[in-house]
């Protein structure tokens, strides 16, 4: 028998590790250690089952745990929680490194070339279920701050002479670990993969469910940082992967239309708060606590959430590349020669995506995502705390903002078909428009807008649900205009940007105690805003219908000409 020459010899290597890594080639690799994974994951849930006795101990004072003991189970099941996190993250990275892949022959136009299939609705919906889960906890923490206040005894705008620490450190320790996850996450998306990373996340948002039985306000403070680090991540990796999955003719209306669950998940949100998580029935920690049953929704829903092919192709590993295109309907062929598929080095930096060809573009998306992160988490966060000032219950104030949620939300449809089949810079730059003109309704009334009730619902509804549906429009905007290379860390600095917005206005009250007024916080958020829209005007590229291979090329060579 012949010798095997060294090329048949690295072949034959190749393809042992594509049978190593390809035990689920439908979807692509997602864990490098999937027995590992699984096992961590059934550590995180029933970690939490042990914290729940300790609430349902309180349901005969209301379900009020402050100044509870700890008990022994519950010191257990966090120490479980902790360690199921650490194998599921340890999951994720293969066992040795990974060396770079030859350029593959594959046709990624082919993806763009696809019919819409069963399998990219069953994508989509999945990925809607995700985002309402993850947005659902930031939101949360507009509508549990008066309960938490209450119980704890803490400073906050409806009590600001208590002698106790301030409520606000519960949302900024929230948002701060959401801004670190975001640029976290982004960076594991591309090192990992879109699709473990997601999941990974579900974990997290079981194991954070936890944040409901903390009966110290301390540990509440930590434990809802580690939530942030969790739901940090979801929504930059979700968007990666669908701008990296659905065909370019659809891409564009389909990421807005389901990013607009970002306002999806501030209706059921309000709607828990108003009813199941009421004072009168579950109290305010039911909103942490539907985390334990939403998190493992999303495990369960595993199977419709594919690998990004062109992350799979950016790895070499074609075999599965190959059997997810045919799932997605792409007609697999192959070039003579390999195709170029972006001219971007793979060792491309995250600080380059602050040079050119992409700094113009970078600063209007840091400078937009910073104004929906101080109106978001400033303007939304305590309209409830201001309207209950201003006279109105605390079940009222719940119910006013779902109303204004739930007048805007079908209007979310106009703007995915014209994000999609129109222009999508054009659509941004006009959504912009509308909500820097929303909040200079209010810097000019002020307060005195609670005296005109219709008027209230009506111009609430650009803050309420528009700012839901500017994010999902700029994080399908981010998430197309970068190189594949770095896709999900650059819309994980977008989202970072986003949160850091939050922690600066969220840091200013957890120090100064008063919760920012109508007029303040729609001033603080109007100026990045107006900068941002001057910015995209003039360097915002169009990618209605384009690949995003010629997104990119198009970039570049504008950068080079401007060199």
């Amino acid at each position: 028998m012949a010798a095997e020459s060294p090329a048949e010899h690295e072949a034959g290597a190749v393809g042992t590790r594509i049978g190593r890594f390809s035990r689920n080639r439908r979807n692509g690799v997602s864990f490098e250690r999937p027995f590992v994974f699984w096992i961590g994951m059934l550590l995180v849930a029933a970690g939490v089952g042990l914290q729940l006795p300790m609430y349902i101990m309180a349901r005969g004072d209301h379900y009020m745990l402050a100044g509870m003991a700890v008990t022994p189970s519950m010191t257990v099941g966090m120490a479980m929680m902790l360690v199921g996190i650490g194998l599921t993250v340890f999951s994720l990275f293969p066992p040795g490194p990974r060396s770079e892949a030859p350029p593959s022959r594959i046709r990624i136009a082919a993806l763009d070339d696809a019919p819409i299939r069963p399998a990219h609705i069953l994508l989509l919906l999945t990925l809607a279920v995700a985002i309402t889960i993850d947005v659902m906890k930031p939101t949360a923490f507009a509508f549990l701050s008066t309960g938490a206040a209450s119980e704890y005894g803490l400073k906050s705008p409806l009590n600001p002479h208590a002698h106790a620490l301030s409520i606000g450190l519960y949302p900024l320790s929230g948002i701060s670990g959401t801004a670190i996850g975001s640029f976290v996450w982004g960076l594991l998306g591309d090192r990992v993969g879109r699709r473990g990373s997601i999941l990974v996340s579900g974990v997290i948002f079981i194991a954070t469910s936890t944040c409901g039985t903390m009966p110290e306000y301390w540990m509440n403070l930590v434990t809802c940082f580690i939530m942030g680090l969790g739901v940090g991540g979801l929504l930059p990796i979700a968007f990666a992967l669908m701008s990296e999955t659905i065909p370019a003719r659809h891409r564009g209306w389909m990421m807005v239309l389901i990013g607009g669950d970002i306002a999806g998940a501030y209706i059921v949100t309000s709607w828990l708060a108003s009813g199941l998580a009421s004072p009168a029935h579950f109290g305010w920690r039911m909103l942490w606590l539907v985390g334990l049953p939403t998190g493992l929704l999303l495990i369960a829903l595993n199977r419709f959430i594919p690998e990004s092919p062109r992350y799979l192709l950016r790895l070499g590993r074609e075999q599965e590349a190959r059997a997810v295109m045919e799932r997605y309907g792409a007609v697999v062929v192959e070039e003579p020669e390999a195709e170029q598929t972006e001219a971007v080095d793979a060792r491309f930096q995250l600080r380059q995506i602050f040079s050119r060809p992409f700094l113009g573009l970078s600063a209007a998306v840091v400078l937009l995502a910073l104004s929906l992160g101080l109106t978001q988490y400033g303007f939304q966060q305590w309209m409830p705390t201001n309207l209950q000032k201003l006279g109105y219950s605390e079940v009222n104030s719940s119910r006013v903002l779902r109303d204004s949620a739930l007048i805007g939300f079908p209007f979310t449809i106009p703007v995915a078909l014209l994000y999609g089949f129109w222009s999508s810079k054009k659509t941004v730059i006009i959504m912009v428009g509308l909500t820097i003109a929303a909040l200079l309704g209010f810097v000019v009334l002020g307060d005195s807008i609670v005296k005109h009730q219709a008027f209230l619902h009506v111009l609430l509804i650009v803050p309420i649900w528009g700012i839901g549906v500017l994010n999902s429009v700029l994080a399908a905007y981010a998430a197309e205009v970068y190189p594949t290379v770095i896709r999900a860390r650059s819309s994980g600095v977008c989202a970072g940007a986003t949160k850091l917005g939050g922690v600066l206005i969220l840091a200013t009250v957890a120090f100064a105690v008063a919760a920012p007024s109508l007029r303040l916080t729609a001033i603080v958020s109007a100026i990045p805003m107006l900068a941002a829209l001057v910015v995209l005007v003039i360097v915002g590229p169009e990618t209605h219908r384009k690949s995003l291979e010629r997104i990119t090329a198009e970039e570049l060579v504008a950068g080079t000409a401007l060199a």
